[in-house]
């Protein structure tokens, strides 16, 4: 019965971790880098939604609402101001300057909130109990805003313009070029969707937690492994990884100390580059 409380919670942690992973491949997918400062956008998303609902009264999913949009537009700045200067110098150069800025945006996180862990305005409740299984409500509240994230940004990709546009400059970026997509507006679009996801993922990690200027770098290493074990460039790939990062990372409590869970991720992106490179999906799929 201990084995299933793990993995279950698991999915759970598994599912939520996608959402910044799906974040973390699609840049890499479209600007072919990947983007470190995604831990510090996470930061970023959940500070925001900190705000909103401590400080504004806001429930939770117009806070979540507000990490992403938030994130978002700090994404799509620090990229264009940041970031793009840098990306003709390839793309071990740009991952670098996105460990700066990470690092520069962790610290104005710092300077502004301080270093005290803080949490989120949330109703006293009880776990739900099923044959010796407890699951929280707001386990149960974070899983249904992940999995509805996903499903609706699936649903853009697969159904909007603008979704089609991102799928074809990943796949091809000359061909789109010639088919006249303009690949610097899909780079805002993709960094505007990618790190909103990261920071709604930010405040989905704090929510189940606290949170703190680290919230983002403590979750870094498992957001990355997911995306490598799935695929990097393949969002199902991302999904999939998460949920094998997640459920790993519980069943490793098992045998190792709790301190140690993250080293699950270190581990995942070791033996999926050395077994099967390009992940478990093996190739970029939407």
């Amino acid at each position: 019965m201990h084995v299933l409380q793990l993995v279950i919670n698991g999915i759970m942690a598994g599912t939520i971790l996608a959402v910044p992973a799906i974040g973390l491949t699609a840049i890499f997918a479209v600007l072919r880098f990947t983007n470190f400062s995604l831990a510090s956008h996470a930061t970023i998303g959940a500070f925001a939604g900190y705000l909103a609902n401590v400080h504004f009264g806001l429930p939770i999913v117009p806070s979540v609402i507000a990490a992403f949009l938030i994130a978002g537009m700090v994404g799509v700045a620090s990229d264009e101001f940041v970031l793009k200067p840098f990306r003709a110098a390839g793309f071990i150069t740009t991952a670098i300057g996105s460990i700066a800025l990470t690092i520069a945006l962790e610290n104005v996180v710092r300077f502004g909130f301080g270093n005290e862990l803080r949490g989120y305005d949330l109703p006293i409740t009880r776990d739900w109990r099923f044959s010796g299984i407890r699951i929280g409500p707001q386990q149960v509240q974070n899983l249904a805003i992940a999995v509805a994230v996903m499903a609706a940004l699936f649903a853009f990709l697969a159904f909007t313009r603008m979704g089609k546009a991102m799928r074809a400059v990943a796949d091809n970026p000359m061909l789109a070029a010639i088919k006249g997509i303009n690949a610097d507006a899909i780079g805002r679009v993709v960094s505007f969707v990618g790190m909103g996801l990261a920071g709604l993922g930010g405040m989905l990690i704090g929510l189940d937690t606290s949170i703190d200027p680290l919230t983002g770098f403590r979750s870094m290493l498992s957001i990355f492994a997911a995306a490598v074990v799935g695929g990097l460039g393949s969002i199902p790939g991302a999904v999939v990884g998460a949920l094998v990062v997640g459920i790993g990372e519980e069943l490793s409590t098992l045998v190792l100390s709790h301190d140690y869970r993250s080293a699950v991720g270190f581990l995942a992106i070791v033996l999926v580059l050395t077994l099967r490179p390009r992940g478990i999906l093996g190739q970029r799929a939407y």
